[in-house]
């Protein structure tokens, strides 16, 4: 069996820039001076680093495709800032105000006659009621309590100060005028019934009505004639009832016109004490049911302690003021 050739061996090259020994060139050449520049070694092709070939960039992606409702929306509207106003700083409440006084004097002064004779019944009082009030006036006989009840009643005018009834200044106002105010505002129950004789217990009533000109409410007079005890003797005449019968008839003639203040001089000066007690306690009940502002006039202590408070007058000056509690 023959033997195969071996294959030469192939001899690589050695590059001429790695080898160290010189050559016949350049070892007959003088050294110079100054030592020869190195040159950089170059490897070999098979030694050398491939770079990495550079990504490819990736392909931006494609947008979708938008709709036609897309192409035709209106656009949204940037959101707008609202700003809330500060609230504004709370105002206090207002202090709850009294009730205006129904009747007032103010420095009240009345004076009868001139010179040497004259007479001083009121020395600057000044009085101020609230409505549905009652109220005691009290003094010995010539202190001047009847002239405060005529004056804040408009019955008589004062030399000097102010009188009011509500709203109204009676100074202002010439006689007629008082006298209207009197008919539609002010009721009166006298110590003496001044009823007419000739009528009945229900015209009498009435009558107060009849000259103003004023309708008759039925229901209205029907319940005070309950409420006083005389719808039984509506039809009898002022000769044909009792004194405490009679003040009755008074007193519902008083409040048929359901007056701002109703003015009693010495109401019961004339009644036994069960007419008396009666009289007061429809007095009492007219200030309670119907918010009745009442102004007595009285020289009795127990008449007077019926009311809520009670004014002392003395020498035609006010001495005191005193609610029932303190009496």
């Amino acid at each position: 069996m023959s033997e195969e050739p071996e294959a030469p061996f192939l001899e690589i090259p050695e590059d001429d820039s790695e080898s160290t020994e010189p050559s016949e060139e350049t070892a007959d050449q003088p050294e110079s001076e100054e030592p020869a520049q190195a040159k950089p070694k170059r490897r070999p092709p098979w030694r050398r680093r491939r770079r990495a070939p550079a990504p490819e960039p990736e392909p931006e992606p494609e947008p979708e495709p938008q709709s036609e409702a897309e192409y035709t929306a209106e656009p949204e509207p940037a959101p707008r800032l609202i700003l809330e106003p500060e609230p504004e700083p709370e105002e206090p409440e207002p202090e709850p105000q009294p009730d205006p006084p129904i009747v007032a004097g103010r420095d009240l002064r009345k004076r009868y006659g001139s010179g040497n004779a004259a007479v001083n019944a009121l020395n600057g009082v000044t009085l101020s009621l609230p409505a549905g009030s009652f109220t005691a006036i009290m003094g010995p006989s010539g202190s001047g309590k009847s002239t405060l009840m005529h004056l804040l009643a408009g019955l008589d005018a004062p030399t000097e100060g102010e009188v009011w009834l509500g709203p109204t200044r009676l100074s202002d106002l010439d006689e007629g005028e008082r006298t209207r105010i009197r008919r539609g505002r002010v009721g009166f129950v006298l110590q003496s019934f001044n009823l007419l004789g000739m009528l009945t217990a229900e015209q009498n009533i009435v009558l107060p009505l009849r000259i103003a000109g004023r309708e008759v409410d039925a229901q209205w007079l029907n319940w005070l004639l309950h409420a006083v005890g005389m719808h039984n003797l509506r039809g009898r005449r002022p000769g044909e009832l009792s004194g405490g019968e009679q003040q009755r008839v008074s007193l519902a003639r008083a409040l048929i016109g359901k007056p701002a203040v109703l003015f009693a001089d010495e109401p019961t000066g004339n009644l036994d004490s069960h007419n008396t007690d009666i009289i007061l306690t429809m007095l009492r009940r007219a200030c309670q049911d119907l918010g009745q502002t009442i102004v007595i006039v009285t020289h009795d202590p127990q008449v007077a302690s019926h009311a809520d408070q009670i004014v002392f007058l003395e020498d035609g000056r006010i001495t005191r003021v005193a609610s029932l509690s303190e009496t």
